[in-house]
């Protein structure tokens, strides 16, 4: 990956991460005493992720649809909070991938495929975090399938699947 992809992937998650933090600390920071709000803001944020686990890429497919597993044991002896995320990144030089250009797709427990929305920040589109966070129990694995289809002939892309760790 070369350093403008990793500044775009950066600059993305900033962004998420900068919206995601205003919009879930200032419901609860107005309504708590002062007291309750010192020591929050002494505690890690649940809703930012403290780390991403990489899994294996694939180019995206120009025709068709194409199926991308997510799965991640929690290895750990303690319950982990963690949300699948599937990255879509445009090639270095462009053109940038647009919203409209693809349709994702996340399976449900009952075989269903059920649309997911995508954001789009500077060439990356990605799932929304916050609306797919759950926690793991000690040795549970997550297994998240989802269906990517490109709807504009030519487009170019990487499909990129992570999970989010929280604190």
């Amino acid at each position: 990956m070369s350093l403008s992809k990793n500044s775009r992937l950066k600059v993305a998650f900033l962004a998420v991460a900068v919206a995601v933090a205003g919009l879930t600390t200032a419901g609860p920071a107005v309504a708590a005493p002062p007291a309750a709000t010192a020591a929050a803001s002494q505690t890690q944020d649940p809703a930012i992720p403290t780390d991403f686990v990489t899994l294996p890429t694939s180019p995206l497919r120009s025709e068709g649809s194409q199926e991308v597993t997510l799965t991640y044991r929690n290895t750990t002896p303690t319950p982990t909070t963690v949300a699948p995320q599937l990255l879509l990144t445009s090639p270095d030089t462009g053109p940038f991938l647009s919203p409209s250009d693809v349709r994702v797709e996340r399976r449900t427990g009952h075989g269903c495929w059920v649309p997911v929305r995508l954001g789009s920040q500077t060439g990356t589109l990605f799932t929304d975090l916050v609306g797919a966070q759950r926690t793991l129990g000690a040795g549970e694995t997550l297994r998240e399938r989802y269906r990517v289809t490109v709807l504009n002939p030519g487009v170019v892309g990487t499909v990129e699947p992570r999970v989010a760790l929280y604190g």
